[in-house]
């Protein structure tokens, strides 16, 4: 699904991008574009990055 609009930027790529290191919106920001339009996917944004790092935390335990 579309999470940026502005940017086309999907949750995949979001959860891509947080699996190879990004940690913030800025990150994101930097890699992708999210959240560089009108800020409205900025929470989402932040939700995808936290639940991917956790998702991936628990599968390495």
């Amino acid at each position: 699904m579309y999470v940026c609009v502005c940017k086309a930027v999907t949750d995949s790529e979001i959860r891509e991008a947080a699996l190879n290191g990004a940690a913030t919106i800025e990150d994101i920001a930097e890699t992708l574009g999210a959240g560089t339009g009108c800020g409205c996917c900025r929470e989402m944004t932040q939700h995808l990055i936290d639940q991917q790092h956790t998702d991936h935390l628990t599968h390495a335990a």
